[in-house]
């Protein structure tokens, strides 16, 4: 299946990826899950619009990250920096290419090799940063390429880094 089959579909009872090429479908997030991203996205996509710096997307948007045989993930949260935004202004197809940033909140269904395949899946492909939101450990594990991934606990503070600087979130500000 390619990227244009996949965003024809009709609507679907469950979320949907494409991984090389084949379907690959997702349940629906729990309240749980739903809140995280919020408790992200709410203060990112805030600082973002603030400073000018670019666009955060939400839930649900694909962004192709290869072709033949096509791969278009959607992460919990992503955020794109001015720099890389169309003149023309934003798709109304999947984003072409990875984000600068993403998040992922693992689920209840996730399995950790599916998130790590994620998280691999947006390194390799030019996102420079991933933060991975683990509601059971309630810890954030930065991922950055060719880095070893930091864990943060409630009591530490996040850091946009290089990727969004300035940005700044206490772990406990996402699982209050």
């Amino acid at each position: 299946m390619t990227a244009e089959e996949l965003s024809r579909l009709p609507e679907r009872t469950c979320r949907s990826e494409l991984v090389r090429g084949a379907l690959r479908e997702l349940p629906f997030g729990n309240a749980e899950h739903g809140a995280l991203i919020m408790r992200v996205a709410i203060p990112l996509g805030a600082y973002v619009m603030s400073h000018k710096l670019g666009v955060v997307f939400g839930a649900e948007t694909g962004f192709v990250l290869t072709r033949r045989p096509d791969t278009v993930l959607a992460p919990d949260v992503a955020y794109v920096r001015n720099e890389r935004i169309p003149a023309a202004g934003l798709p109304t197809t999947f984003w072409e290419g990875a984000p600068d940033f993403a998040v992922e909140v693992v689920s209840p269904s996730d399995t950790y090799v599916e998130v790590e395949e994620k998280v691999a899946s947006w390194l390799e492909l030019g996102t420079r940063m991933v933060w991975v939101v683990n509601p059971k450990r309630r810890t954030v594990t930065v991922h950055r390429p060719q880095q070893t991934p930091s864990t943060f606990a409630i009591s530490d503070t996040l850091d946009g880094e290089d990727v969004i600087s300035g940005f700044r979130l206490p772990v406990s500000t996402i699982f209050s």
